[in-house]
């Protein structure tokens, strides 16, 4: 049901007895008061853990004045308050669109290219180059060709014997934390 306000409010939420109040596209929207007698799923307390987990990074956002000045200018360009694009980035995972293994050989310096994204920016990638065994062979931060960019690049930290077989694992997080693995294999 739709409700028209008097002049003297310009918006109404919340509840009032088993009435609740919602805005949504500019709108006012009653409705009755949802009920909650049943246990939730094992998967909405998860969610629900991890909601209240996003709260507390989004608290925790406001209470630091450069973090709330750096998200402040995020949440201007999106349309969203501070504390919800703090509450967006938490739940949002990093993302790594490519990892490019053309021009790695296993040489000293052969370069790693990595795209890795997040609407509100990746803080770190890191490589790990594993041999079939599954030992770690070397292992570094990649670092971004230009800041806010999401183009990374790791340069090999070791020469690798030819004829090995290899597994590329890369790891990007983000400002709450986040973090997105993959992996690629490689023959030298």
């Amino acid at each position: 049901m739709k409700v028209k306000l008097n002049p003297m409010f310009e918006e109404a939420r919340g509840s009032l007895g088993e009435v609740v109040f919602r805005h949504r596209d500019g709108q006012t929207i009653a409705g009755r008061k949802p009920s909650t007698a049943a246990e939730p799923t094992a998967g909405q307390a998860a969610h629900r853990e991890r909601f209240k987990q996003a709260a507390g990074f989004a608290k925790s956002v406001m209470a630091d004045s450069s973090l709330r000045a750096l998200y402040q200018v995020m949440a201007e360009s999106k349309d969203m308050s501070t504390f919800n694009a703090a509450i967006a980035d938490f739940l949002t995972l990093p993302s790594i669109e490519s990892v490019g293994l053309a021009d790695y050989h296993g040489g000293l310096g052969d370069p790693i290219h990595i795209v890795a994204t997040d609407a509100f920016g990746v803080v770190s990638v890191q490589v790990s180059i594993l041999d079939a065994a599954g030992v770690t062979l070397e292992s570094g931060a990649a670092v971004e060709t230009a800041a806010g960019s999401g183009n990374w690049t790791y340069a090999g930290q070791a020469s690798i014997v030819s004829g090995s077989s290899l597994t590329i694992q890369v790891t990007a997080t983000d400002r709450p934390g986040g973090l997105t693995s993959t992996t690629r294999n490689k023959s030298i």
